[in-house]
């Protein structure tokens, strides 16, 4: 009978500092897996999980400006047109006037944008945690606070629509 173990995962890390950090290839693929969920949970809505950043970005603030929206989430200004005409079309969203520059139209979300934006969200934190399902609540959430914690030591001024809506690939590929 023999009295080894396998090391485990974490052992095995743990146990050999001269190992290749872990860290980059732990980041990429989260993310991959992030993205590849979002982008499940969002599949039912124009431009998917880049709709579901827009929808965020576009509730969550003064209602921006077209111009000012795609530029604070990097978006083409061409195809920021085309996306907000499907959301519009989906009545998610409207354009509306704005008072201070007749030229300029605001995207104000609507009553009913509002509740598709309270399903994506739910969704969204599903598909987080079956994504985190290895790690019980407690690490869960330890590793949320700690990932937000170090993104915002990284990036201390970044738009936090602007970094995911950049993160996640286009549908187009733009």
């Amino acid at each position: 009978m023999s009295t080894t173990t396998e090391p485990t995962r974490s052992t095995t890390t743990a146990a050999r500092p001269d190992a290749p950090s872990p860290l980059g290839w732990s980041l990429a693929a989260l993310l991959r897996e992030w993205s590849a969920r979002v982008a499940a949970a969002c599949a039912d809505v124009p431009h998917g999980g880049r709709g579901y950043e827009v929808l965020a970005a576009v509730t969550h603030d003064a209602p921006p400006t077209q111009a000012a929206l795609a530029a604070r989430l990097g978006i083409d200004r061409t195809v920021m047109t085309y996306l907000l005409d499907e959301l519009a079309g989906c009545g998610l969203v409207e354009r509306r006037p704005d008072p201070a520059d007749r030229r300029a139209r605001r995207i104000v979300m609507t009553d009913h944008g509002r509740a598709v934006l309270a399903d994506l969200d739910a969704r969204v934190h599903v598909a987080e945690d079956e994504l985190l399902a290895g790690l019980d609540d407690a690490e869960r959430t330890a590793l949320r606070h700690l990932l937000e914690r170090a993104a915002t030591g990284a990036a201390p001024g970044d738009d936090r629509c602007a970094v995911v809506a950049r993160a996640i690939p286009a549908p187009d590929g733009r």
